[in-house]
């Protein structure tokens, strides 16, 4: 599952794993092996089991045994950190209602309403070049950005974070350095936030009543931002494939935003393989042995494609796919992540209404690696527009009287120049987008 030719045709390497059963074995990396499970009602029985399944990784028995080399490239994806992916019980329940109160804080709409001015900005670097990689100029920046937003993060901060988060999943190499990164950049945040809260999830997180110390609040964080990062941005890439595609799913054919957001949940689900569980002892799924304490990953996609599920697909039933998981691991943040890529879709749409892709579909890469579904670039052409969209954006904002504005509004810029922008992105895409708006 780590190769080019599970990255070029996955849903062909699902369909060969279904002759096994329900589950079958596969090597997520070189000497890392693991079974896989393909079938929904069994991805459904295990994912809901807490008494036979655990998600602490400490219980794998070929990682404390040394069978697995300790620079294997999957390690930052299965590694026991003290956060809501890999606890089980009371300790899981524990973070877990730390995670969800903090999240129901961010409505609805100041979630779109966070999301529009990074968009804004971020049309605004390429918009006149008239063309742009959709996936790398766009839609791995809007999590990026908005999530240095939701948590409160001075500019070097989030500056750093953004380094640190794209080494992370962006480059096997730089993997472990990029969780250094992170985990140096949030400590630095929690410690001012204890100092000087503020209304973001760090704030939250600090003050709620679970207690949580430095070292459960700086993974809840890391969690956080690392489910929502890489999902996001897939299913941003994906879905806008989708819509500028030839045939019968074209734009032009009169699909909505949100049918194609669900149409890649069901058939290309960003995160295609991981909640990782390890038996507690020897199980049989469905005819597959499976010894205890051996990582048992949930293939969400096969799932998804299981020929037994053709009607529930076919009428696109949002509540029988499982891409954002199911039972006490279930993602916490479905709908404010559908209101993100739904949004930072509609905005680029209507920004450059003749966006097209510049190269054949069928030339489209997907970056290798077992656990998700992302493309390595988007390219795409359009009509050159001027990059006035955030000075029109801060022209439509009514100013706040001057008695109450606790914060200098400066007049609005015009467009950055070319030489100008290419300054911001040296200097880092937070720090230039906190000069533009002085959040």
């Amino acid at each position: 599952m780590h190769g080019a030719d599970f990255a070029a045709d996955p849903q062909g390497i699902y369909d060969k794993l279904r002759a096994h059963g329900p589950a079958a074995p596969v090597e997520l990396a070189p000497g890392v092996d693991a079974t896989l499970v393909v079938q929904h009602e069994m991805a459904l029985r295990v994912l809901q089991n807490t008494t036979l399944f655990a998600r602490d990784s400490r219980r794998w028995a070929a990682l404390n045994e040394g069978r697995v080399s300790l620079d294997s490239p999957v390690l930052p994806m299965m590694l026991y950190r003290p956060n809501v992916l890999f606890t089980d019980g009371a300790v899981h329940l524990r973070l877990r209602k730390a995670v969800t109160e903090s999240l129901a804080k961010l409505n609805i709409s100041r979630i779109r309403r966070d999301v529009e001015p990074i968009a804004d900005y971020l049309i605004d670097q390429f918009s006149e070049r008239g063309r742009a990689d959709l996936l790398n100029d766009y839609a791995k920046l809007i999590p990026l950005l908005l999530f240095n937003k939701m948590f409160g993060c001075p500019a070097d901060i989030g500056d750093r974070l953004n380094t640190g988060m794209s080494a992370m999943f962006d480059s096997q190499d730089d993997a472990i350095k990029g969780i250094e990164i992170v985990a140096t950049c949030l400590q630095e945040l929690i410690t001012l936030k204890r100092r000087e809260p503020g209304d973001d999830v760090t704030s939250w997180l600090i003050q709620h009543s679970a207690g949580l110390n430095d070292e459960e609040l700086r993974d809840q964080l890391i969690v956080l931002m690392g489910a929502g990062l890489e999902p996001q941005r897939n299913l941003i890439a994906s879905s806008l494939l989708l819509l500028l595609s030839d045939g019968p799913s074209e734009r032009g054919s009169g699909m909505l935003v949100e049918e194609a957001i669900d149409h890649v949940l069901w058939n290309n689900p960003p995160i295609a393989n991981y909640a990782t569980h390890y038996p507690l002892q020897d199980v049989d799924l469905g005819g597959v042995p499976v010894d205890a304490n051996t990582p048992v990953v949930i293939s969400f996609a096969a799932a998804n494609s299981d020929p037994a599920l053709n009607e529930a697909r076919q009428m696109a039933s949002k509540g029988a796919h499982l891409a954002f998981g199911a039972g006490p691991h279930a993602c916490p943040a479905k709908d404010p992540a559908l209101v993100i890529a739904l949004t930072a879709i509609e905005k680029i749409l209507n920004a450059l209404p003749d966006l097209t892709l510049s190269v054949p579909q069928d030339s489209l890469l997907w970056r290798p690696g077992p656990f998700h579904r992302a493309l390595a670039s988007l390219p795409v052409r359009f009509s050159p527009t001027p990059a006035t969209r955030v000075a029109a954006a801060m022209r439509n904002q009514a100013p706040m009287p001057a008695a109450t504005d606790p914060v200098h509004r400066p007049a609005p810029q015009p467009a950055a120049a070319p030489a100008a922008r290419q300054e911001q992105r040296k200097k880092g895409f937070w720090s230039s987008f906190l000069d533009v708006f002085r959040l």
